[in-house]
């Protein structure tokens, strides 16, 4: 009776649509270990012209707050004369 329990779900379900499932899930499994330990050529342009986007950014901010300064300390100069 057990038995017949166990095995009228695969039944059911159909024999080779399980084993098929079963034999390919350590195939599959494999293929997403490797797509995230491996990076694209694409993948790696992508990462590189994000980087550079964001230091390009950096570098703009960096000399907006010191032409900001400057101005500052160009107007209190002007205001001490």
């Amino acid at each position: 009776m057990h038995r017949a329990l166990v095995l009228l779900p695969l039944a059911l379900l159909g024999g080779c649509a399980v084993a098929t499932a079963v034999i390919t899930a350590p195939i599959k499994l494999g293929e997403v270990v490797y797509d995230t330990a491996t990076e694209s050529q694409e993948e790696a342009d992508i990462k590189r012209g994000r980087a550079l986007r964001k230091q390009e950014d950096a570098q703009k901010r960096a000399a907006k707050q010191a032409e900001k300064a400057r101005r500052k300390a160009e107007r209190e100069r002007r205001r001490d004369d």
